[in-house]
Order: structure tokens, then sequence, then C-alpha cells
């Protein structure tokens, strides 16, 4: 949706903000026994979030009809404020992830899942940003997707779902130099 400068630029802010409060309190309940878990279950679900950005981006922004209306202005429009407003994705993340998690679990193992989860969706929209507003350097990564997202938009919409990563198109068969 269509956002004001602060609504768009808040993920920023606070998404660093929790993840570092999220993380502090989840090592400290983990302690010193559990710590190593904890990061290992951080990264597990970190490198989760490059499958669930492509499925999101695949089957979400390209056939809900609400959202993939959004969608389409955002690859017409690639610069205007566009996005999923913080205290709604942060939302999504809490009812999604952190709370069955810890229901089920406990709030350190719910606070490493939601912290990968999180630190990888900050990535994405880190990501998503600096290709849409910055001109990175040839040949360097961030070139690269940025060349492989100008394609998505311009060429082939039903190629490159991954921002972040190549890795689930290739997988799936929908990567497009």
């Amino acid at each position: 949706m269509q956002l004001g400068l602060i609504g768009y630029y808040s993920d920023f802010v606070v998404y660093p903000l929790v993840i570092a409060i999220l993380g502090v309190a989840g090592l400290i309940e983990a302690g010193e026994e559990g710590a190593p878990d904890w990061v290992g279950t951080m990264m597990i679900c970190l490198g989760l979030w490059t499958l669930i950005e492509y499925v999101l981006h695949r089957f979400v922004l390209h056939h809900v009809p609400w959202i993939r209306d959004l969608h389409d202005r955002h690859h017409v429009e690639e610069r205007s404020p566009v996005g999923t407003p913080t205290w709604l994705s942060l939302g999504v993340h809490a009812l999604v992830a952190f709370l069955p998690v810890w229901v089920v679990s406990d709030f350190a193992t719910a606070s490493a899942v939601s912290c990968g989860l999180m630190l990888g969706y900050l990535w994405y929209i880190s990501v998503h940003h600096m290709i849409h507003h910055w001109h990175p350097a040839h040949p360097s990564y961030l070139y690269t997707l940025k060349r492989r997202h100008a394609v998505h938009h311009h060429i082939d919409d039903n190629a490159n779902f991954g921002v972040t990563s190549i890795f689930w198109d290739r997988i799936f068969g929908t990567a497009r130099l």
C-alpha cells in the first residue's frame, strides 16, 4: 500500500530494535548452554526466509487480487513508497511465527525463530530498497540482484521472484538472467 516516508522508512529503525531486544531476551532465556542451539535455530530460520520470500512474491504478490494490484503498481512506480506497514508486518511475524512457536515450545526457541525470520525480512526490504534506489558498482552482488530484479519488472514478471537470492528460482525453474 502507499506509505508516507516515515511509514516507508520505519522498518529500517523498528526491525533492528525488535530483533536486538528479542535476541538479547532470547539468549538470556536460553542461557550459556542453550546459546548454540538458539544461534543455530536463528540461522536456519534466516535461510528459511529466502523460501518464504520466494513463495510470497511468486504466489501472493502476483496472484492474490488486491495485493496483485498493489504489486503491479510497484512494477510501474518503482521508486514510490509502496510497501507493507510496519505494524502489519510485525503483527504477521508475531501471529504466524513467534506466538505459535512459543505456545508449542518455549520463549528462547520462539525468539530464535522470530529473529531469524525478521532478520531475513529486514535483509529483503533493505536489498529491495537498494536495488530500486541505489546505483551499485558493476559487477557487485547488489548489481547482479538489481539486474535480475529489473528483468522481473520489465521483461518477464513470471521469472526472478527471489529478490535476495537466485537459489529458489533455480530450484523451481523460474530463473532468467
